[in-house]
């Protein structure tokens, strides 16, 4: 395997693999290519493989020589990624590869998501896989769609032919980090129905912009402003002073990612655009304040329209009250492990279509406060006379007290590197608690190399620590 734009990183086969999972579009409900490229690499190389409706790919392979009677290891991770981008990349994400290129420290995407969650742990799978001469015992590779939207490969996966209940997890960001609990989850969606009429008066357009943005589960808790709730406070501020007829807004793409940005346009009756500036320049200052967020921007401009096809003032102010009364971020910190999230909810997506939708991702390692809280949203929606959906609810991933494969992988890690690993819960979802449920008495670990700022253009996957984790990983399969 041989790298044309990663040409010369080590290790050259796993990124070999990674520069060709980056040429294939392989976002959430866009799996299909990957799939099948996976399914061709499997029967290159006769090895069993299963494709399912889904498009979920498992892949066998025995036990190299020594190997062949010990109990079986799945390797395990999703081949979807998050698909964001920014505003001046011209790159079509759902027909196109990414521009994959490095600084001799990390791989990136140029103005892209890099995909190393989780395009690392196919590379990973790939690279084990494609080396007859690696030591290892029986591989079971469970390859997932959509565990960004919700986890629906891991809810519908077939398990039943797998032999193994010793599974490492590739779906972690942080080298030395072992995963061995996760919160459950679930996506709520709150629908205000619509009522649009011709509106005559001065148009505006509301920009939020230039916040962090970041993964909604493992940064909930760095003080990053959400752009969808700062949105709601501006506008209300407006509408203290004026009616507002809402023409169009859309913030954020990913109910798993705080929205980086936002943007709104309406007929503002007694414009007053100069008002506007001043409400716009104290609550940017305020955002900056607040959050950890410097680069913050909030800003009106004037649009070249007079009128157009608008929600009533009621329905508009329901918008409002809606964005502004709904809850978002940290709700709880965990009691036995301090510094970790408990419960939390994300206002990833608002967006005026086919009426208002807001699309929330909920986390919780307590399940009856995942409970509580969707009931919260659902009684928000009742209150303001919206409909309420869920969808891709699944359980949090408990500890186990007892498990031979962490005593395994802390030791070894101890040997390599003379520290211990950090060993955590987080509060990001992982599909170990689903997959759990379908293989009783799984005993897993998450690990992952080392990747920054996740799910935003921003992302890198650094090369020493990809290095580090594939030799780590060889040596924890030759002891297993």
């Amino acid at each position: 395997m041989d790298a044309v734009k990663l040409a010369g990183l080590e290790p050259a086969t796993v990124f070999g693999f990674f520069e060709e999972i980056c040429a294939i579009p392989h976002g959430s409900r866009n799996t299909m290519a990957i799939s099948d490229y996976l399914v061709n690499f499997a029967k290159e190389r006769n090895l069993h493989c299963i494709q399912d409706e889904a498009n979920n790919v498992i892949i066998f392979q025995e036990g190299t020589c020594g190997y062949e009677d010990h109990p079986p290891v799945i390797l395990q991770g999703h081949m979807d990624m998050v698909c964001e981008k920014d505003a001046d990349c011209p790159l079509d994400m759902a027909a196109e590869g990414l521009d994959v290129t490095h600084d001799g420290k990390s791989v990136f995407a140029r103005g892209t998501t890099l995909g190393g969650d989780d395009g690392i742990a196919l590379a990973y799978a790939m690279a084990l896989l494609d080396d007859t001469t690696i030591p290892h015992p029986p591989l079971e590779v469970v390859i997932t769609v959509d565990e960004e939207i919700g986890m629906l490969g891991a809810a519908a996966i077939d398990l039943s032919d797998l032999k193994g209940r010793t599974m490492i997890n590739l779906d972690s960001e942080d080298e030395g980090i072992f995963t061995v609990s996760c919160a459950g989850g679930a996506t709520a969606t709150i629908l205000l129905p619509e009522e649009r009429r011709a509106v005559y008066g001065p148009c505006i357009r509301l920009s939020v912009d230039g916040l962090q943005g970041g993964h909604s589960g493992a940064e909930i808790h760095r003080n990053r402003a959400n752009a969808n709730k700062v949105m709601g406070q501006f506008m209300s501020r407006i509408q203290a002073m004026m009616p507002l007829c809402l023409t169009s807004f859309s913030g954020g793409s990913k109910d798993n990612a705080i929205p980086r940005s936002c943007q709104a346009t309406m007929v503002a009756m007694g414009t007053n655009l100069e008002r506007i500036n001043d409400i716009a320049a104290a609550l940017q200052a305020e955002i900056r304040e607040t959050y950890d967020e410097p680069e913050a921007t909030v800003q009106a401009f004037d649009v070249d329209a007079l009128g157009g096809n608008a929600l009533t003032t009621e329905v508009t102010a329901k918008v409002i009250a809606l964005l502004c009364a709904c809850p978002n971020g940290v709700q709880a910190m965990s009691k036995e492990m301090p510094g970790l999230v408990q419960t939390s909810l994300n206002l990833g997506i608002a967006k005026l279509g086919n009426g208002m939708s807001l699309t929330f991702s909920v986390r919780s390692s307590v399940n009856a406060e995942k409970q509580e809280l969707l009931k919260k949203l659902q009684e928000l929606a009742q209150f303001h006379g919206a409909a309420y959906s869920q969808m891709g609810e699944y359980p949090a991933w408990e500890y186990r007290a007892d498990s031979k494969l962490r005593d395994v992988m802390v030791q070894t890690y101890t040997e390599m590197y003379g520290k211990d690993p950090q060993v955590l819960a987080i509060h990001a979802g992982l599909e170990c608690g689903l997959l759990g449920e379908k293989l009783p008495g799984l005993d897993c670990v998450s690990i992952g190399p080392q990747m920054h700022d996740i799910h935003t253009s921003r992302e890198k996957l650094e090369i020493a620590s990809t290095e580090r984790v594939w030799k780590y990983l060889l040596e924890v399969l030759k002891k297993l």
